[in-house]
């Protein structure tokens, strides 16, 4: 059971209209983040299937990645590649505020300049004295409950997330890989989350 309840859905037109999803916020979430659950109905072909289950993004917010493009990361490209293929398959992104796999976003910036030095991404973290990653996916679970929704295929390359909604309740039942967004500043980023945390990262 989830104390977490739906507050409000509201329907935005996002892509400049092309997209119409469902945003929706939450009652109960005490840790005064404001995640945001979004719904994409999907092509009835698909979704009117009687074995139909919700393809889910957990995305964790990238300021830098998300609303300017970012080249040292990849976050912008894998929540464009999340809006195009669940607005075709049916499901949602969970857009959960954890900034820098949780450390926020001023610290996420410490960490860059570390790194601009030579260090990993998880190095620059332990030398902050700050966890590899501080993100929690009990509340993507919640969530995911509060929304009816106990069965997904969820679309990552991480298998953490994948646990983690399973030790909360949710059904798993395929894990569907994203591309792999390669570029000259993220090379190192991606082949150390590999490397590091088992990210499922097929490179040429």
């Amino acid at each position: 059971m989830t104390d977490l309840t739906i507050k409000r859905r509201v329907m935005i037109p996002v892509r400049a209209g092309d997209v119409t999803a469902e945003f929706i916020s939450f009652n109960g979430d005490d840790s005064g983040k404001e995640h945001i659950g979004i719904y994409f109905e999907g092509n009835p072909a698909q979704t009117e299937q009687a074995d139909h289950v919700p393809l889910v993004r957990l995305h964790s917010e990238c300021l830098t990645g998300d609303v300017f493009g970012s080249g040292r990361c990849d976050c912008g490209e894998q929540l464009d590649e999340a809006i195009d293929r669940i607005n075709e398959e049916g499901g949602y992104i969970l857009y959960l505020r954890q900034e820098g796999r949780g450390i926020g976003l001023y610290a996420k910036l410490e960490a860059y300049a570390l790194q601009d030095q030579g260090y990993d991404t998880y190095q620059a973290n332990e030398m902050l004295h700050l966890p590899d990653d501080g993100r929690d996916f009990g509340v993507a679970a919640d969530m995911l409950l509060a929304l009816g929704v106990s069965k997904v295929r969820l679309l990552t390359n991480n298998p953490d997330k994948a646990q983690q909604l399973k030790e909360h309740g949710i059904d798993v039942v395929e894990l569907v890989p994203t591309k792999v967004h390669v570029n000259q500043h993220n090379r190192q980023y991606l082949e150390t989350k590999a490397k590091r945390k088992q990210h499922t990262l097929k490179f040429d």
